[in-house]
């Protein structure tokens, strides 16, 4: 979770452990982060869809979680183009090329060009923690590199990471997307 000066608070996935029902966004997350429900824009994450079609996530957060069927969307802040994924990709018809989420992506790349892009998801591209770098992501990471995205921020794995500039094959590009892991809140760090 990290909160911008303006007041946006981004929820990166797993916000209420360990299946996301209904009962812990309520009496879990709610007593901690509740307070700031109104202005959070959240990932949805894998622990969510532990409960059928993620429930509990999009009973909690209602609209401000975007379609239920699908869970990711776009929102403008402060001059940013704000992509946020949904990186449970089987529950959304997938994340390779030509999936309804990559058809999206590219649509909304496209539509709203911006010299300052940013996405976050649940799962981030690359990790060297205990889950490993999601490759089914790198359809998705194609375009957010040919947009030109700056910041691309993950969590899953229960650490921080931060990396250099790199491509969506991993391979250092000066023009990449750098990304962090920014999995630090709420349940236990994991090693690396």
């Amino acid at each position: 979770i990290f909160a911008d000066e303006e007041g946006v608070v981004a929820m990166l996935g797993d916000g209420a452990y360990l299946h996301g029902t209904a009962a812990e966004y309520r009496n879990c997350y709610d007593p901690s982060w509740g307070r700031h429900k109104a202005r959070t824009r959240p990932a949805p994450g894998n622990h969510d869809y532990h409960t059928k079609d993620a429930a509990g996530y999009y009973g909690y957060f209602g609209a401000a979680a975007g379609n239920p069927n699908k869970g990711y969307y776009a929102y403008n802040l402060n001059g940013w183009r704000v992509i946020v994924l949904n990186t449970q990709c089987d529950a959304v018809g997938g994340c390779d090329a030509g999936s309804p989420q990559h058809s999206w992506l590219a649509a909304e790349l496209a539509a709203n060009p911006r010299q300052c892009i940013m996405s976050y998801s649940h799962k981030p591209r690359f990790t060297s923690g205990p889950h490993g770098d999601e490759t089914e992501l790198e359809p998705l990471w194609k375009l957010l590199n040919a947009a030109g995205a700056d910041v691309a921020l993950g969590a899953h794995s229960h650490n921080y990471q931060r990396y250099a500039k790199m491509d969506a094959s991993g391979a250092l590009d000066s023009n990449g997307t750098r990304s962090f892991v920014v999995g630090t809140g709420g349940a236990s760090l994991k090693d690396m």
